[in-house]
C-alpha cells in the first residue's frame, strides 16, 4: 500500500492529505507476453519510453511499432534489431539442426541469399533444406552443423 500526499496552496490553512492507493502494474506488465510484438511493448514501458522512440532505435516508423505491439508479425529483417533493444534473444534456439539452421536466419535476420553466401551454398540449396524438400546429405550435415556450432556460439555461447 502506498500513499499519495496533496498539500494545500493556501496560505491560510495549510494541510496534508494523505491518500492511500495500491499501485497495481499495468495490464500489458501482468501478462505474460506471447508474441515479440509484446515482449517489445513490455521493455518499452519498462524503459518509460514512447512508441516513437522506440521506432527510432530500430529504425522503423511509429505506425510499425504500433503494429507489431498489436499483433503483427516483425518482419524478418528488424528482428536482430527488436532483439538489441529488449537486451536478448527470447527466441529459444532448437536441438535439430535445420531447425537450427533455420533459427539462426531469423534471429540474425538474412535471407536465403546472405545465408547461403555466408556458408559457401546455393540459396536454392538453402531454400530446399528449410522447407524440408531435401535432407542433407551426412558430408553436408556435418559442415552445417560446423557451421552453426562457430556461428551461434559466438552469437549466444550455445555449443
Amino acid at each position: 500500500m502506498n500513499i499519495f500526499y496533496k498539500y494545500s496552496n493556501s496560505p491560510e490553512a495549510p494541510h496534508k492529505i494523505e491518500i492511500p492507493f495500491e499501485n497495481r502494474p499495468s495490464k500489458e506488465l501482468a501478462q505474460k507476453p506471447a508474441t515479440l510484438g509484446d515482449l517489445l511493448r513490455r521493455r518499452r514501458l519498462e524503459l518509460g519510453l514512447y512508441q516513437k522512440d522506440v521506432a527510432i532505435q530500430i529504425g522503423v516508423t511509429t505506425s510499425t511499432i504500433w503494429n507489431w505491439e498489436h499483433g503483427w508479425a516483425v518482419d524478418q529483417k528488424y528482428i536482430p534489431r527488436v532483439i538489441k533493444f529488449l537486451g536478448y534473444n527470447p527466441i529459444p534456439c532448437p536441438d535439430d539442426l535445420l531447425e537450427r539452421l533455420a533459427w539462426y536466419k531469423q534471429v540474425n535476420g538474412l535471407t536465403l541469399e546472405e545465408l547461403g553466401t555466408a556458408m559457401g551454398r546455393d540459396p536454392e540449396q538453402m531454400a530446399d533444406w528449410l522447407a524440408g524438400r531435401h535432407k542433407p546429405c551426412r558430408r553436408n550435415r556435418e559442415e552445417v552443423e560446423r557451421f552453426l556450432i562457430c556461428k551461434i556460439s559466438l552469437f549466444t555461447g550455445f555449443t
